[in-house]
């Protein structure tokens, strides 16, 4: 595998992004692949031609994001059983019927694109209907090949002109599952972050308590409780706590039993910690703006980790877990600490409060390092993809 570094400028290669069916291509929601997407084509230079294309399901929320072209189509409502079929399928070498039903729609105007690039995100099964006409990409968030063996892997991503992962640490965990003739067409583009909506705020200076700050969904993977148990650990009334998140990216939606637990921590903190539901992504960044530290306490091997850059680029020191991808993120500006680990956490918490010098050349650090890793930086990696695997001529850039 090989890291996608930036080239040369060349010629526009035209692409379409093609969103998990249902997904949103909107501002409303936390969801990463929309973000993903909106950030490097909003990366692009004004005036480029042709504007990128997001191929996202109608009836989605309606305000969408005004870096690519909607391209719309009917949603195809998955049923029950084709889950059961899918993996009965590909455990007997077959295409999996159900996932390609509800991919279909997605590409039925293919041919009246120009031909280009079509990235399939986190849908290795849509690689197989790209027609010949345009070069498939299978663009991974996550690991996607976990029930493949290496020869579905081989059936299905045959013709994929390239295997995109956001991560070195994604990459490797899918070179496991792809034969030998696919691993040398996996490639590493990383995500970036947008610099300007995520900005520090004009004072650095902290109050007379340190401000803690977790984002995200409010799931066992992503940690709230560990933040909230290092905090316990600590014992210290200058230290609160922020808690932005809802399960699944819905502020209205009834608390689930993880949810629960959390509050129960939180309550017994009292004044110390704040819970609030989700916020919409541009809300978010006033929250980053507000903190002293950001903690992303995730348990499990996040492939990337938005709001590791997101903290970064709002020049305040991130505290996150070793595992996964992040490491890749933070770099050497942030702060890494084991996962489901409350003492460590803790410990670097406490460190951060005791020394307002450390904290501040932490978040310098931090706000650096995004800066040199935006979303023009990733653009430039993505660029370079795609014009490797186009094997079109491109078009001009206007």
């Amino acid at each position: 595998m090989t890291d996608a570094g930036p080239g040369p400028a060349a010629p526009r290669v035209p692409e379409v992004h093609v969103l998990t069916p249902g997904d949103h291509f909107s501002p409303r929601t936390g969801s990463a692949i929309p973000t993903v997407v909106d950030g490097l084509c909003a990366a692009l230079p004004p005036g480029s031609t042709p504007r990128p294309r997001v191929v996202v399901a109608d009836g989605t929320y309606p305000d969408r994001y005004p870096s690519a072209d909607p391209v719309g189509y009917p949603l195809a409502t998955a049923r029950p059983a084709d889950r059961y079929l899918d993996a009965l399928a590909g455990r007997l070498g077959l295409p999996r019927p159900g996932v390609r039903r509800t991919l279909r729609p997605t590409v039925a105007e293919q041919d009246a694109w120009p031909a280009g690039v079509v990235l399939a995100h986190n849908a290795p099964q849509l690689v197989p209907l790209v027609h010949e006409r345009h070069a498939a990409v299978l663009y991974a968030h996550n690991l996607l090949l976990r029930t493949y063996s290496p020869r579905e892997a081989d059936r299905v991503l045959g013709r994929a002109a390239a295997v995109v992962c956001v991560s070195g640490a994604l990459a490797e965990q899918t070179a496991e599952h792809l034969p030998a003739a696919l691993r040398d067409r996996l490639r590493v583009v990383p995500n970036g972050v947008d610099t300007t909506r995520f900005s520090p705020r004009a004072d650095p200076e902290r109050g007379e308590r340190l401000r803690v700050v977790f984002v995200g969904r409010m799931i066992r993977d992503k940690g709230a409780d560990v933040l909230l148990d290092a905090v316990a650990r600590l014992g210290r009334d200058d230290v609160e706590v922020t808690v932005v998140g809802s399960q699944n990216f819905d502020a209205a939606a009834a608390p689930s039993p993880y949810e629960r637990e959390v509050a129960a921590k939180a309550a017994a903190l009292g004044d110390r910690v704040r819970l609030l539901p989700f916020r919409p992504r541009a809300e978010v960044a006033e929250v980053y703006r507000a903190a002293d530290v950001v903690v992303v306490p995730s348990r499990w091997a996040e492939p990337f980790a938005l709001t590791v850059m997101e903290g970064m680029a709002s020049g305040v020191p991130v505290v996150a877990s070793a595992a996964g991808g992040i490491p890749e993120v933070v770099g050497d500006a942030g702060v890494l600490v084991r996962p489901d680990d409350p003492a460590e956490l803790a410990a670097a918490l406490e460190a951060l409060a005791d020394d307002e010098a450390l904290r501040r050349t932490v978040g310098r650090a931090c706000r650096a390092w995004a800066q040199a890793h935006d979303w023009a930086w990733s653009r430039s990696r993505l660029d370079a993809v795609l014009t490797e695997v186009a094997g079109v001529s491109p078009t001009p850039v206007g």
